[in-house]
């Protein structure tokens, strides 16, 4: 490893990489394990230790990469001569991911023409954020980081509020703060709200604010220290919270069969939406990766920044990617490759969950798929950065 002099844009994408990488993971597992996107990895129940980890450690992708938003978003802005432009920049950006990830992105999980199930999943969930981020950041800057410290730490309190059925207000609350997966218009399409914005949008304005820290000018020491104490507070946080089993998650853990089982059900937060424990066992360690990772450039982060600084590129192109291993798995296997064509009627058939490989399988998909992608996003990103006078780049 060798130091230099400042990294701090660099160690921001270092971290989107490796989260992009992880993420590649799990969709790799949804696509070629045993039980497919049907099985619950994270059921105490059925799973196994190493599935369990398989699942649990892509739990870190989503909260820091809306977290990293915001902070983007921040750092955007900062070159801006007003927060006009930002704003109009936020809302453009914000809706054009909102289409994306009810066309590019939903097809790329169904591979169904008729766009019959609409998922709402973690680029709408930015998109819809970023819009609404637009109008809060002309808010005085103590204002909005209390009212984000508020969504993220008091959002919980609305769990008890719990809707059912396809009425308006019932919809508009799933969008809010209810997971739900809802079959609509007469059993020809289906409603899987899986990313309640709510609770997402309390992350993206504290990484908005967090973005201060990685401004032209301040005080790396100053920086690192603030690091450190976010790090170990976070998770400092979430220990004590989740030993308490009163506040902070829709589930609580139990006592298991045996210690590992019960280390498991201490780990199995809610991601969907994210609870207060979720986001701070997720955002903890990457305060103190950051802070690792600050004066570090080998050929490790040089390879990670590729991800970082294309992560929409490649989010869309992986998915498609592995989508059609999959379906090349199930040929293998014997089967129907369009069982993968993810209609309504194949959803609520489930034929699937018994269906798969074992899961060192997904781990070489994963694989795969990073080797294979590397190039193409290395190439994207040269093209990007040597390109900056093509303004529809900053929405790719």
């Amino acid at each position: 490893m060798s130091s230099i002099k400042s990294t701090r844009i660099e160690s921001i994408d270092i971290l989107r990489g490796l989260v992009m990488v992880i993420m590649a993971l799990d969709h790799a597992r949804d696509y070629s394990n045993t039980g497919y996107m049907f099985a619950d990895p994270t059921n105490i129940e059925t799973t196994t230790p190493i599935l369990f980890f398989t699942r649990w450690i892509t739990h870190f992708c989503a909260p820091v990469f809306v977290f990293l938003a915001g902070t983007a978003a921040f750092l955007y802005g900062s070159k801006k001569n007003s927060k006009k432009d930002l704003a109009k920049f936020l809302f453009t950006r914000g809706l054009w991911l909102v289409f994306i990830e009810l066309t590019i992105v939903n097809f790329a999980w169904t591979f169904d023409l008729s766009l019959s199930v609409h998922i709402f999943q973690v680029i709408w969930a930015i998109g819809i954020c970023m819009m609404l981020l637009a109008a809060l950041i002309y808010l005085h800057k103590k204002l909005l980081l209390a009212l984000g410290l508020i969504i993220v730490f008091g959002h919980n309190l609305l769990d008890g509020i719990t809707q059912q059925g396809t009425e308006p207000l019932s919809i508009l609350w799933y969008y809010v703060h209810q997971f739900n997966f809802q079959v609509i218009n007469d059993g020809q399409g289906m409603l899987a709200i899986a990313y309640p914005f709510l609770p997402w949008l309390g992350i993206i304005i504290l990484g908005y604010c967090f973005g201060h820290f990685y401004q032209s000018g301040f005080d790396a020491k100053i920086r690192k220290s603030w690091l450190l104490r976010f790090g170990y507070g976070a998770i400092f946080l979430f220990i004590i919270l989740r030993a308490l089993n009163v506040y902070g998650d829709l589930t609580p853990w139990a006592a298991q069969k045996d210690t590992t089982y019960t280390v498991l059900s201490f780990f199995n937060v809610t991601k969907y939406p994210p609870s207060l424990i979720y986001t701070l066992m997720t955002l903890g360690p990457a305060f103190l990766f950051l802070y690792a990772i600050e004066s570090v450039k080998n050929k490790v982060t040089n390879w990670l920044l590729v991800f970082g600084r294309v992560p929409f590129f490649y989010y869309i192109i992986h998915l498609y990617f592995i989508h059609l291993i999959g379906m090349v798995g199930l040929i293998i296997l014997g089967e129907n490759w369009q069982e993968l064509i993810l209609t309504v009627d194949r959803f609520k058939s489930g034929y699937l969950f018994n269906i798969g490989y074992d899961l060192w399988v997904s781990y070489v998909v994963w694989i795969l798929t990073i080797v294979i992608l590397f190039p193409i996003c290395k190439k994207y990103m040269k093209y990007k950065a040597n390109n900056k006078d093509k303004w529809w780049l900053s929405y790719l």
